[in-house]
């Protein structure tokens, strides 16, 4: 494992509004980057009271602003929302702004309902076109040809690095054919975790843009002083992913102690499978969790993330996980 590094989804707690929430990003990025994490990621969904980060690349713009040395990127930008020449503008604004600092994840979901997706796009004609999206776009962050008649400005020539995301098979094909580094949703859909990175690791092709597979996992994380505290504010997501697959999503509900009594019990095992490659608990505890997942998986980095309603456990719940993060790497660097 090269590095560990950290997805904020920006939760808006009850009792709380979006302008608190990007406060409490802007807040966790300082302290990621204090704590030793090497990208701060954001991503983009729409219509979902529980997460402001709906403006990705404009909340990326005010993380890297307020930190210094820590990437910054998106985890991702849903590229079918999004003309390639506009994404290609904006970041390459973004990494004129903060050089060397930024990073663009991309995805193949509209990161939303398809009513959204009608009023984002303003036409659904049923294609498939990321491929050829994410093709143009690497055009318009490369070096122009001579005959170029649209370019990117800001963005030509800008060399943002570029990554797949994906939840499937076919990120997994698609980061290996056009030989881009390929991070795996696996916080929230690991079931094709092993098969993806078996797929993307065998068949991946060296380009101008990486020599050799680079995967990044993503695990859950949730820790406390005892596992009785990190169990209780875990309930907050459990929570927040149950009532969402029961097409309720809202803001990030309060813990409660007794999640059994509020989630049917069908709906809690579909959550608990959908969050398995997650690791909660006590310092201990989350240290044994993350040393298993990376053990199996094998990632270059791993991305942790995790919603916690109070601001101030969801910090420390990263700093205890950063903690044993570079336990882990120090002890892999030194075998």
């Amino acid at each position: 494992m090269h590095h560990f590094s950290l997805l904020d989804l920006s939760p808006v707690p009850e009792g709380a509004s979006t302008a608190e929430a990007l406060g409490n990003t802007v807040d966790l990025a300082v302290n990621a980057e204090r704590a030793g994490y090497h990208r701060f990621w954001l991503a983009e969904h729409h219509n979902m009271p529980g997460i402001a980060s709906a403006a990705t690349a404009v909340v990326i713009g005010r993380v890297a602003a307020a930190t210094s040395t820590i990437r910054v990127g998106s985890g991702g930008i849903m590229l079918p929302n999004h003309a390639p020449l506009v994404v290609a503008e904006q970041f390459g604004t973004l990494e004129a702004l903060f050089p060397g600092r930024i990073d663009l994840g991309l995805g193949r979901a509209p990161g939303t309902d398809m009513n959204t997706a009608r009023a984002l796009r303003r036409y659904m004609d049923g294609a498939d076109t990321f491929p050829q999206d994410v093709a143009e776009l690497l055009g318009y962050l490369d070096e122009a040809a001579p005959d170029a008649r649209v370019r990117a400005v800001p963005g030509q020539g800008s060399h943002v690095p570029v990554w797949i995301l994906g939840s499937s098979l076919f990120g997994a094909q698609f980061a290996a054919y056009m030989g881009l580094p390929y991070a795996f949703a696996s916080h929230f859909a690991p079931q094709m975790l092993d098969e993806a990175l078996r797929t993307y690791r065998a068949t991946f092709r060296p380009s101008k843009y990486l020599a050799k597979p680079y995967v990044m996992v993503a695990a859950g994380v949730c820790a406390a002083e005892t596992e009785d505290e990190a169990r209780y504010l875990r309930s907050s997501q459990i929570l927040s992913f149950a009532r969402l697959r029961s097409g309720q999503p809202g803001k990030l509900p309060h813990p409660v102690r007794d999640v059994a009594a509020q989630v049917p019990a069908p709906m809690l095992r579909m959550v608990e499978e959908a969050m398995a490659v997650s690791a909660v608990g006590n310092p201990d505890a989350v240290h044994r969790g993350l040393s298993q997942i990376v053990a199996r998986y094998r990632p270059d980095e791993l991305m942790v993330t995790g919603m916690i309603h109070d601001h101030a456990a969801r910090v420390r719940s990263f700093e205890i996980a950063a903690r044993a993060l570079s336990d882990i790497q120090a002890s892999a660097q030194a075998a």
